[in-house]
């Protein structure tokens, strides 16, 4: 196993696979990339603050996660619409924020849309 520095540069799905050297179905991953992650993500944000004694044994807990969650999606499991709509009401994090939810420059801007506005605004003039 490699390490964890090398864990945090990972940024795809087949890359956390690839890292844990696991197999995984291509479709599978291909279609169901995004809730694979967000459950995934959720995991690796229970293990914050927890001591696991090394890096060795938080990262098998990060692998044993990434299996939890992919045999869920690989038997069939399906997030229902109030799973996946709930992710849409919380705001995005910013460049500035670690965490959506420690950003202080969120604002609503439309009818319950929420946005950072320490985020640069784009402009295609």
């Amino acid at each position: 196993m490699t390490s964890l520095e090398e864990f945090k540069t990972l940024t795809d799905a087949e890359d956390y696979f690839e890292f844990f050297n696991l197999d995984y179905d291509d479709r599978l991953v291909f279609v169901k990339r995004f809730h694979i992650m967000k459950k995934y993500g959720e995991l690796i944000k229970k293990a914050e603050g927890h001591d696991f004694g090394s890096d060795e044994k938080l990262l098998d807990y990060y692998k044993f996660s990434l299996i939890s969650v992919y045999k869920n999606f690989e038997n069939g499991y399906s997030p229902s619409a109030a799973e996946i709509w709930n992710t849409f009401d919380k705001p995005s994090a910013c460049s500035t924020c670690s965490t959506s939810t420690e950003c202080n420059d969120i604002e609503e801007v439309s009818h319950g849309v929420h946005s950072c506005t320490s985020q640069p605004s784009l402009s295609f003039n």
